[in-house]
């Protein structure tokens, strides 16, 4: 934690040979400021970054069907690239204490390369 962020991090070993997803339940309210995701190699997958509140779900909400580094770089989203229904672009995402931050990724977008190593790191501001 650096001042009032901190982080929330998944890494997904190998070769991807199926989509994943995870879900993450903010202990405290928080506000999404950035986004990285990138694999190992050149490859085709794309992230959803969504959210579960108050029984509504929306896995797409925050950022949909962004695509994934490759070889190692990364690409970094920040509230300016939020794209989903729920997002304001330009706004960090608001997140309620009990909250869930849920993630989709489409390990070879439409048919494409397959991702390997892929780590998936959201910055959050706490309050």
């Amino acid at each position: 934690m650096q001042g009032q962020h901190f982080t929330y991090s998944a890494h997904l070993h190998g070769t991807l040979a199926a989509n994943a997803r995870g879900e993450y339940k903010l202990p405290f309210a928080a506000s999404l400021v950035g986004v990285s995701v990138g694999g190992g190699n050149a490859n085709d997958a794309k992230l959803d970054l969504g959210v579960i509140h108050a029984g509504n779900t929306d896995r797409d909400g925050i950022l949909a069907q962004k695509e994934c580094g490759d070889n190692g770089a990364p690409n970094a989203y920040s509230a300016a690239d939020y794209n989903g229904a729920l997002a304001v672009p330009g706004d960090p995402y608001h997140f309620q204490k009990g909250d869930i931050l849920t993630w989709d990724l489409d390990f070879d977008g439409a048919d494409g390369v397959p991702a390997q190593h892929v780590s998936i790191v959201c910055t959050f501001s706490e309050g």
